[in-house]
């Protein structure tokens, strides 16, 4: 009896497993990401995190919910071109706004639904004061707008003979939200950038329907059964978010590159030295954990710090060894901010990305230096600081005040090194002490020298052999 008893324990519980494990494989999975936020580096990142997500647990779709202003052009390009290469349906659900760069990203997905009230279009390409950039820019903007539409084009083949394209969305509208030349009568014959209101889009074809939530829109999707994984932002996705986005990047420059002038004008382990240190670590880490930063431009940023370095302390004058650590730095500092896969810096849309890079990384660089000089300039002016010479220097002790006549006198004449010469310090002529510059690289102290020229104040010398 207990056998029996048993047994049907056995069939009823294989059969309630089968029910449940039926029902949970008849269900349509459904990956879930947001973008509310404007299209940057950090929001590529998030896409790209969840199109791996969502390939990994192999989702049946995916759904973005996205609610944007636009952003950089470059960055929605990379998500456009993902969401169009993910091989399973995509979902995007418009909740408010998809301008600009967030039309460019609607218009790759497969459907669009919009809530009411919302808005798709204006996507023409402004600079950072918001004004219009010159057409050669729209061009490229026209472009990738129209091939986004054209890409959920149909080939309907004829008789065998003649092929013609059903446009799922019409290539011609989407480039009218760029260029306001575009005339397309009925739609946009006013002259101005198009923009689409929900029952707009719905009319002509850039939206399948109105939704006010997630659910609605896979109801509308005809999705009935469904489970809905979502990605989760972790803690280290908002700190690497945050260290990505371009405000953040151009003071982490500015830091760097005031540690470095500092630590120059200061020579020796302090403040300065682990400030740069810390702020480059910030910088080149995120851009190297998303595949942005390249070995050799982290190595070639440092080669330049070398190469500078030699200059200031090494070799006198300022030459070809300083220009190249110059150009080094500002080299790796730009071409770490650069998508290295899917950006062609030798095409023209490419060059763009590059130049605006360049254009960060200069502008940080140039008000750092400014902002540098009128720092050091106030704490050497200050009392309160040590990092002025607090003591004075007297006839008695040796110096001499500046005489432009004196000075051009002193050619030729020998002495000795009181300090180091690296390549500058003080040297002792005929009993009195002067500041000089070494004309070739190091000079012990107490090595007999001889000068070699004076010029705007400053002696140069030179190891004197007898």
């Amino acid at each position: 009896m207990k056998n029996k008893i048993f047994l049907i324990l056995v069939i009823v519980g294989t059969m309630i497993s089968n029910i449940l494990f039926a029902s949970a494989s008849d269900k349509t999975r459904v990956y879930k990401f947001e973008i509310n936020q404007s299209i940057d580096k950090s929001a590529w990142r998030l896409t790209k995190k969840a199109c791996e997500h969502a390939t990994k647990i192999n989702a049946d779709i995916l759904l973005l919910r996205l609610n944007t202003y636009g952003g950089l052009v470059d960055a929605a390009d990379s998500i456009r071109t993902a969401l169009l290469n993910f091989p399973k349906p995509v979902l995007v659900f418009i909740d408010n706004n998809a301008a600009s760069a967030g039309a460019l990203i609607s218009i790759s997905a497969d459907s669009i639904y919009m809530r009411k009230g919302a808005s798709i279009g204006a996507a023409t390409v402004v600079d950072q004061e918001g004004k219009v950039v010159p057409d050669k820019y729209q061009s490229y903007m026209r472009g990738i707008m129209r091939s986004t539409a054209e890409a959920h084009g149909k080939k309907v083949v004829i008789n065998g003979k003649d092929t013609t394209y059903v446009w799922h969305r019409d290539p011609k509208i989407a480039e009218a939200m760029v260029d306001p030349r575009t005339y397309i009568k009925g739609i946009n014959d006013s002259g101005k950038v198009l923009t689409f209101t929900t029952s707009e889009a719905i009319k002509h074809g850039f939206c399948e329907g109105e939704a006010e939530n997630i659910d609605q829109v896979l109801s509308l999707a005809g999705i009935k059964e469904y489970e809905i994984v979502e990605y989760k932002i972790t803690a280290m996705d908002s700190i690497i978010g945050f260290l990505l986005n371009p405000v953040v990047q151009g003071i982490l420059i500015m830091i760097i590159v005031a540690g470095i002038y500092f630590e120059f004008q200061t020579p020796g382990i302090g403040f300065a030295l682990f400030a740069a240190i810390g702020a480059a670590l910030l910088y080149f880490a995120p851009l190297y954990l998303e595949g942005l930063a390249n070995n050799w431009e982290i190595l070639l940023f440092i080669a330049g710090i070398i190469l500078l370095a030699i200059e200031i302390f090494a070799i006198p004058g300022f030459g070809v060894t300083g220009i190249l650590g110059i150009s080094f730095i500002l080299i790796g500092l730009t071409m770490a901010l650069i998508d290295n896969v899917h950006i062609k810096p030798l095409e023209y849309s490419g060059m763009v990305i590059v130049l605006r890079a360049f254009f960060l990384v200069i502008t940080s660089v140039v008000l750092s230096f400014a902002g540098s000089l009128y720092v050091s300039g106030k704490l050497i002016k200050s009392k309160k600081t040590k990092i002025a010479l607090s003591t004075s220097i007297s006839s008695s002790d040796g110096f001499v005040g500046v005489d432009q006549q004196r000075l051009q006198e002193m050619k030729g004449k020998t002495g000795v090194a009181k300090t180091l010469l690296r390549p500058s310090g003080t040297v002792e002529i005929e009993g009195h002490m002067y500041d000089a510059k070494s004309e070739t690289g190091y000079i012990e102290a107490g090595q007999q020298i001889i000068v070699t020229r004076s010029e705007t104040s400053q002696l140069y010398v030179k190891p004197f052999k007898g």
